[in-house]
């Protein structure tokens, strides 16, 4: 049985992380920190967990951490997590930054600990065994992601989220988006980037495969726009991704099952904290173009290197 201590108190933090943490065979919730001690002792109350002052006390006592916070928080604190030899489960992005990033990464090859990024889709039975499916069948040329949502309306539990807000469905629609055209297509060489209406971002990726692939992600969609398509095209056929068959809560639970999973020799995963990092340097590289003057968008960033004159 895996100890878990959770960082964070809202909507996810509650209605997936918590509640999959639960309800999990291999897990027990013991712990909840958040920046409010008053909304972590309500949160840990409904779990039968012990709400912390100290997020550095409730790391001494677990096995394994929960994030259900925003990237810049969910980022240092998984440095000191990982420090304190916890396994980490984090969400998605894992930071805003690929130095951030880098330190989570160092910080977790140090340590020898276990590390899973909660990119839903890689989580949700039906999509999970259609990417299977996709990387057994070499030949795909490119790929194409439109999500738009409207998540800043009444009633919605995301509608004061300040980092998404801030950052808008780059880094919150983005990740899920690379989490299925990067294994699919293989890496990233180049991005270019425009600005639509609202937050609207369209991204163009060149991967080292000779591929390209397409993402146009909104999180501020009018009602007639709204939807997803999940789209690879061969040379002589294409593929959708399904609709998830399951919830958020079990796609958690998946997840959760993946990390404390027995595993001999090394433990290792696809969506490791290494490639959550990968994810982390194409949306920075997509954001640096986008910082650009219009005028000179006119030569792509290449992730790793910056800006390639």
């Amino acid at each position: 049985m895996m100890r878990f201590g959770l960082v964070g108190t809202g909507y996810w933090a509650r209605e997936t992380h918590a509640t999959a943490l639960a309800a999990h065979p291999g897990a027990e919730l013991v712990g909840v920190w958040g920046r409010s001690f008053e909304r972590a002792t309500g949160l840990a109350d409904s779990f039968g967990a012990e709400a912390y002052r100290d997020v550095d006390e409730m790391f001494a006592d677990v096995d394994a951490v929960a994030f259900a916070v925003p990237p810049d928080v969910q980022g240092e604190l998984a440095v000191r997590a990982a420090a304190r030899g916890c396994h980490l489960l984090l969400d998605k992005p894992v930071a805003f930054t690929s130095e951030a990033a880098d330190r989570v990464v160092g910080a977790v090859d140090q340590a020898g600990v276990r590390s899973l990024v909660f990119f839903t889709s890689r989580y949700c039975a039906a999509q999970a065994e259609w990417l299977e499916q996709v990387q057994q069948e070499p030949g795909w040329n490119s790929g194409y992601v439109r999500k738009y949502a409207s998540i800043f309306g009444p009633g919605s539990p995301y509608a004061s989220s300040p980092w998404r807000r801030e950052r808008g469905s780059l880094w919150d629609i983005g990740p899920h988006a690379l989490s299925i055209l990067l294994p699919a297509l293989g890496p990233v060489t180049h991005v270019v980037a425009d600005r639509g209406q609202g937050d609207t971002v369209t991204v163009v990726l060149h991967h080292e495969s000779g591929a390209a692939s397409t993402m146009s992600l909104s999180l501020t969609a009018p009602p007639g726009s709204q939807g997803s398509t999940w789209l690879l095209f061969g040379e002589d056929r294409q593929t959708s991704m399904p609709d998830a068959t399951t919830t958020s809560v079990e796609a958690m639970g998946a997840c959760i099952s993946a990390l404390t999973a027995d595993q001999p020799g090394p433990w290792q995963h696809p969506c490791d904290v290494h490639f959550g990092r990968e994810v982390v340097q194409i949306l920075q590289a997509a954001d640096e173009f986008l910082q650009r003057p219009l005028d000179d968008r006119v030569q792509s960033v290449t992730p790793a290197e910056g800006i390639r004159r």
